[in-house]
């Protein structure tokens, strides 16, 4: 019995750290935004909720985009223009449908390709009465805080890790591609080139025809 009680107490805590994962509402997306468009997203959000919103433009013309976030009340809480990322994090005022806008509107050839991530509620305590108590955690209740928080920033390194290597691998790609039409266009020159050297050195030594009358 002394075994069977740890155990299951450890076993309520780790469902306790998955259940707190899931209570936690994000969106998080990837997105084509074309050339001259604008698109937008809701979230219903409840009075008093804190949300944040963090968006990064991956690729796309010079990396930059205008985003905007509107409350329920048509009141614009936060616009920016032509950013290639931003933080913003509010407390709602009301209750309602938030619309968050993202607009390539001032771009009329290249399209862009946008990540964003909206988070709307506060994690709740991984332990209820953790603040309340008077009596230190115990080493099960510390290990499972400990292995939260470390879950925490595994997914946030992640994420940031995955938009790097995103941005990194499109940049690394038109790097090439711009190497490859300049290695072309300097091969073509050099034929160009050569070609001509040629036919200027044989016209050189090419054998004048004489012209009557003239005596030469």
């Amino acid at each position: 019995m002394t075994v069977t009680i740890p155990l299951f107490r450890c076993f309520l805590l780790f469902f306790h750290v998955v259940v707190v994962f899931h209570l936690v509402s994000a969106t998080e997306l990837t997105f084509e935004l074309a050339d001259d468009d604008i698109q937008c997203f809701f979230e219903e959000i409840e009075k008093g909720e804190k949300f944040s919103l963090d968006y990064q433009v991956i690729t796309g013309g010079n990396y930059d985009v205008d985003c905007s976030i509107v409350d329920p009340g048509a009141k614009v809480l936060y616009e920016e223009s032509k950013k290639q990322y931003d933080h913003f994090s509010h407390t709602a005022e009301k209750t309602g449908v938030y619309k968050v806008c993202f607009s390539n509107e001032f771009s009329t050839f290249s399209h862009k390709t946008v990540y964003f991530d909206l988070q709307t509620r506060e994690e709740p305590a991984l332990i209820p009465e953790m603040h309340n108590r008077v009596s230190a955690l115990t080493q099960m209740e510390s290990s499972s805080v400990l292995i939260h928080e470390i879950l925490k920033t595994i997914s946030e390194s992640q994420t940031h890790y995955r938009l790097r290597e995103a941005i990194d691998r499109i940049r690394a790609e038109e790097i090439h591609e711009h190497v490859m039409y300049w290695s072309v266009g300097e091969t073509l020159i050099l034929f160009v080139v050569s070609i001509s050297q040629v036919v200027m050195l044989k016209s050189f030594f090419t054998d004048k025809k004489s012209i009557p009358g003239l005596g030469f």
